[in-house]
């Protein structure tokens, strides 16, 4: 797959060796984040709202309210930052200085444009749905007509990014190796545990077996 030409904003300046500006990597990433956090600025003021995220081919989507400011903002033409973070350990240095994390993540800078046919909308809500909880959109009752003129569904374009990524152990001083202190990392992982039914649930119906194992993302 493709590698985007890094602009001067999605370049990874911090730690430049951890940055990476292919395709492939940046789709994963994106793929496998549950939560998103957009960047957008309104009348000089500054905001990063936490939200559901879907890539869909060359695109993200986003989704909400027509009456939420973010929405609005980034409808109206506002730059977004979108930002996905996955970490995948803690790292314990033999010192404070150098502790730190494994992680892997991806900044998308852009301009969103408005779904506005009916179809498209479902598709992607279908997709977002699936997303999150793979199997689920058979199982579910799909927007009405109300429903869909009360959702706005945003597109970005996946033309301007970076992913950047930290792993291994952690690096110390040379002069901090002899000291008597554990290092390591600490992986950490997302875990589902226990379904809890709804307690207006219909008596027969089971939990399906996304619920009872849950997948992780699609």
């Amino acid at each position: 797959m493709s590698e985007l030409p890094p602009s001067n904003r999605a370049t990874v300046k911090r730690q430049p060796r951890r940055g990476v500006y292919d395709r492939a990597t940046i789709d994963a990433i994106l793929d496998q984040g549950l939560i998103c956090h957009v960047g957008f600025s309104v009348d000089g003021e500054t905001f990063v709202i936490p939200t559901i995220h879907v890539r869909v081919g060359d695109k993200v989507y986003l989704h909400g309210s027509r009456a939420s400011r973010m929405m609005q903002a980034l409808a109206d033409g506002a730059q977004a930052c979108l930002a996905v973070t996955i970490v995948d350990g803690l790292v314990l240095a033999r010192s404070a200085f150098h502790h730190s994390m494994n992680y892997r993540s991806v900044v998308l800078f852009g301009k969103a444009s408005i779904v506005e046919d009916d179809a498209d909308k479902v598709a992607v809500l279908r997709a977002l749905t699936e997303h999150l909880i793979p199997g689920r959109w058979a199982d579910v009752r799909g927007p009405s007509e109300q429903e869909l003129r009360q959702t706005m569904v945003l597109a970005i374009p996946i033309q301007e990014a970076s992913a950047k990524l930290r792993t291994g152990p952690p690096k110390d001083d040379d002069v901090d190796y002899s000291l008597p202190f554990w290092a390591g990392v600490i992986p950490l992982r997302l875990a589902a545990a226990e379904a809890i039914c709804d307690p207006k649930l219909r008596p027969d119906i089971e939990p399906p077996s996304y619920a009872v194992e849950y997948p992780g993302p699609r």
